[in-house]
C-alpha cells in the first residue's frame, strides 16, 4: 500500500470524515422523524452532500498515491448527487397522490387558484 504524506493526509480524513458525518446524520433523520414528509429530507440531504465530501477524499487519495489527477470520480459525484434529489421527489409526489386519493387528512392541501373569470384579479366580484 502507498505512503499517504501528512499534507495530504489531513484533509483527505477531514474529507471522509465530514461525509461520513453528513451520511450518519441523513441515516439517523430517515429513522428519527415521524411521517413520511418529514423523513424525505433528510436523507437527500445526507447523500448529496455526503457523497460530494466522500468523492472529495477519494478524489485526493487516488490523485496522490497515483501520481496524477483523478477526474472520473466527478462523474460518480454528479450522479449520485443529481439523481437522489430526483428520486426521492418522485417519490414525494407519488405519495402525494396516494394519501390525497385515499382522503388522508394529513397531507398538504393543494394551493387556492384564483378564478379569473369570477374576479377582478385581486379576489373581489366583478363592478
Amino acid at each position: 500500500m502507498a505512503e499517504v504524506p501528512l499534507w495530504a493526509a489531513i484533509p483527505i480524513a477531514a474529507f471522509l470524515l465530514i461525509g461520513a458525518g453528513l451520511t450518519l446524520i441523513g441515516s439517523y433523520g430517515l429513522l428519527r422523524l415521524p411521517r413520511f414528509y418529514d423523513r424525505i429530507h433528510a436523507p437527500t440531504l445526507g447523500t448529496s452532500w455526503g457523497t460530494a465530501a466522500i468523492v472529495l477524499a477519494s478524489m485526493g487519495y487516488f490523485s496522490v498515491t497515483g501520481g496524477r489527477p483523478v477526474e472520473h470520480e466527478i462523474l460518480l459525484g454528479f450522479f449520485v448527487t443529481v439523481t437522489t434529489p430526483v428520486t426521492l421527489m418522485l417519490l414525494a409526489r407519488a405519495a402525494t397522490f396516494r394519501d390525497r386519493a385515499e382522503g388522508n387528512p394529513e397531507v398538504p392541501g393543494r394551493p387556492a387558484v384564483a378564478d379569473t373569470e369570477t374576479t377582478d384579479g385581486d379576489g373581489s366580484p366583478p363592478a
